[in-house]
């Protein structure tokens, strides 16, 4: 069997560092949830590194979201703009706007 032809290396961009943080949440505390050390949490949070998909799924599992509302090929915008526009969006769905 031949190797996979990988491309060129994609970004993962994530949201760690803001979910740790609404839930008070040390880097050391993740990584004793997760299985890892803390500088692999600080590694993931700044983009040096990226999860395996084992890794992904346990972030995940701690934070209790879909691995896509954690992890990322696109860069993530702010979550209080996607709240509001939700919200912003339902509001006028619910008056029958457009």
């Amino acid at each position: 069997m031949s190797p996979v032809r990988r491309g060129e290396k994609l970004p993962i961009f994530n949201r760690i560092g803001v979910l740790r943080a609404e839930r008070k949440m040390s880097r050391a505390h993740l990584a004793d949830l997760v299985g890892v050390n803390v500088q692999s949490v600080g590694a993931l949070e700044r983009g040096d590194n990226y999860p395996s998909l084992d890794l992904a799924f346990r972030i995940c599992e701690v934070f209790d979201l879909p691995v896509e509302a954690v992890f990322s090929r696109q860069e993530f915008g702010a979550m209080s703009a996607e709240l509001y526009r939700r919200a912003a969006d339902d509001t006028q769905s619910d008056r029958g706007g457009s």
